[in-house]
């Protein structure tokens, strides 16, 4: 058997939505950590945003499901060390967050502020950083609810891990 195009498998795999925030792919959270071949099939590392994720194994089906119909052997590998840090999101993910109305968190892992949370969450509506959390979890474990002073428009801030 040929070895597997691995371009092609990257393409497919990277293309998969986070379950939880549609707008971003598994790349641009950077939890697709990368694939390899092993004789004809392809192994696909993934590293979940936290222990108790309740979307890993949505995520890793899905990852498994895109390459499977794309016709790729796939084999997940769940890998823990080094642990997922939200400075692997991508810069174009970080966009399409803000885009779609949650703030990013900003580049700060292994700090202080990964932490003991943010001080300063820039709205992703208007821009301000006159902002006050509503509450320490949003809509998902890994988001904190805040409210701008300045718009008052509810959002949600991607915690900084």
């Amino acid at each position: 058997m040929s070895a597997p195009d691995l371009a092609h498998a990257w393409e497919v795999a990277a293309a998969v939505p986070d379950p939880e925030i549609p707008v971003v792919t598994v790349a641009d959270l950077g939890i697709l950590r990368d694939l390899r071949a092993e004789g004809p099939v392809v192994v696909a590392r993934v590293t979940p945003t936290y222990s108790g994720c309740p979307a890993t194994a949505a995520i890793e089906l899905a990852i498994e499901g895109a390459l499977a119909g794309a016709g790729f052997d796939v084999r997940i590998e769940r890998v823990l060390s080094p642990p997922w840090t939200t400075d692997w999101i991508t810069e174009e993910g970080r966009e399409k967050l803000r885009a779609y109305g949650i703030a990013p968190p900003e580049k700060a892992g292994n700090s202080v502020r990964a932490l003991f949370g943010e001080t300063l969450v820039t709205c992703p509506h208007c821009g301000s950083t006159t902002t006050e959390r509503l509450s320490e979890f949003g809509s998902t474990p890994c988001k904190a609810h805040y409210r701008c002073l300045s718009c008052r428009e509810p959002f949600d801030y991607f915690k900084c891990l």
